[in-house]
């Protein structure tokens, strides 16, 4: 007996003792009234790296992570952000003979691009860390845009700007967000969110820059010069991103993309992102023009993005903030309402009402103030997404996979987003009253998926954390 106790004694804590009949121990017979015996039960072990207990939450290698991070999202996303400034110029300059739904297909597909790629890309950020990708986005990025100043045919604009950018981009997009998760746990929310705040920055910095630098220098050099700046700020990135759990290579499995998708929240939660995203990028593409329409001058309305991209420096860093304490979904829940609401009760009205020819029609400089409202409540959307992503993630060694597989389904949002805005454009004869009502009904329905996927994670009880 007393080596029995020993040897119960010597078993590790990662081990767990419950009681059950000796009958039922396979390969032992013994009468239905014995005495039940110990057993001994392997416990399910935590990799350390992803003990809660480990994160560090902060010190030098975290925080110059969140640097490069928001290098990569300043030259990244930042530069998605600022793809209305080239529909509007190309409209009016190398692409004016063709309708404003074909030109929809350049900042179209550098949108799919970067977002179709995200499975691979998390792939190979899971198998080999985010080194080579980052190195790789700091040649493909800027070449791409070196190109695209030698441009001059829509095709050549296509390969370019539409499609080799946004490799680089997807290259220094996904180890950027990924990376920077790895390394904070309770302030998580904030650590993206500052490193998200970046795409706000680069989508104020570029669409400010280029149309005066376009005027002074010409268009070639103005793209030229774009690229020099974006090669500058991603060997910072290369030079301060370290990740913190190294990577583990496997194989390429199919399914370990599709297997996320039989989670009811994670799939409820791609379904809401995806009807997000389908429009997110309406107004960030059409608000310019529509200013212009409305009887602003170029150069005024040349300041609509920008103000619109500085406001989401708010939107991405403050609510963010607080998701860390009142939690993630239900911070992304009320700006996603405050978003749709902004363009139902905002944006359709002063659309229907700058269109009039009433004596009462109000100031175009009124759209200033409705793409402030938009920039504060989409930015959140975009930066709380990895967090929550994060949230409904067990094994975090997963999660570029994740991410990437959730990205992968927004991709086909964003690549018939603008060619069907731009076809509404058209068929209205130039009217952004449809644009309008197609952005609201969408933001409204990506909301619903949001409220239903946080719904099957926590519960409908409101007030509680998640």
């Amino acid at each position: 007996m007393a080596q029995t106790e020993s040897r119960l004694e010597a078993v590790p804590q990662s081990t767990l003792t419950v009681d059950a009949p000796v009958s039922e121990l396979p390969g032992i017979t013994a009468p239905s009234d014995m005495e039940k015996v110990p057993t001994i039960v392997q416990a399910p072990v935590v990799p350390p790296a992803m003990d809660p207990s480990q994160f560090p939450d902060g010190g030098t290698k975290a925080w110059l992570t969140v640097l490069g991070g928001f290098c990569c999202l300043f030259v990244s996303f930042g530069w998605i952000n600022s793809i209305g400034v080239f529909q509007t110029y190309y409209e009016t300059h190398q692409l004016s003979h063709l309708s404003s739904s074909t030109i929809a297909w350049i900042p179209g597909l550098e949108v799919f691009i970067l977002m179709f790629l995200g499975p691979f890309v998390g792939k190979a950020y899971d198998n080999f860390g985010p080194r080579p990708l980052l190195a790789l986005g700091a040649f493909l990025h800027p070449f791409g845009l070196f190109m695209t100043s030698l441009c001059t045919e829509y095709w050549q604009f296509i390969l370019a700007q539409g499609i080799c950018s946004p490799i680089g981009i997807a290259c220094v997009f996904y180890p950027a967000v990924t990376t920077t998760t790895s390394w904070f746990l309770r302030r998580r929310a904030l650590a993206i969110g500052i490193v998200v705040a970046g795409s706000s920055l680069g989508g104020f910095f570029f669409p400010a820059m280029l149309p005066p630098l376009i005027n002074r220098v010409d268009f070639p050099w103005a793209i030229r010069i774009s690229a020099f700046i974006i090669l500058a700020l991603l060997i910072v990135a290369n030079l301060t991103m370290s990740a913190r759990i190294p990577p583990r290579r496997s194989p390429l499995v199919l399914m370990s993309f599709i297997t996320p998708f039989a989670e009811v929240p994670f799939l409820l939660f791609a379904a809401g992102s995806f009807f997000i995203f389908l429009t997110i990028f309406v107004p960030i593409n059409y608000i310019t023009l529509q200013g212009q329409q409305a009887g602003m001058s170029i150069s005024l309305s040349n300041w609509l993005l920008p103000i619109l991209n500085a406001v989401s420096i708010i939107g991405r860093i403050l609510p963010s903030f607080f998701a860390d304490y009142i939690g993630k979904f239900n911070v992304m829940l009320i700006m996603t309402t405050f978003t749709f609401l902004v363009v139902l009760i905002a944006w359709i009205p002063v659309t229907h009402a700058l269109q009039s020819d009433s004596p009462s029609r109000p100031s175009a400089n009124i759209l200033f103030l409705i793409a402030a409202l938009y920039g504060l409540g989409s930015g959140t959307f975009v930066s709380l997404l990895t967090a929550i992503i994060a949230q409904l993630t067990k094994d975090m060694r997963t999660l570029g996979t994740r991410v990437g597989a959730h990205y992968f389904v927004i991709s086909f949002a964003t690549l018939i987003s603008n060619p069907i805005a731009g076809a509404i454009l058209d068929a209205q004869n130039g009217s952004y009253i449809g644009l309008a009502v197609f952005t609201g009904v969408s933001q409204v329905v990506g909301t619903l998926f949001i409220l239903w996927s946080r719904g099957m994670v926590g519960g409908w009880r409101l007030a509680k954390k998640l």
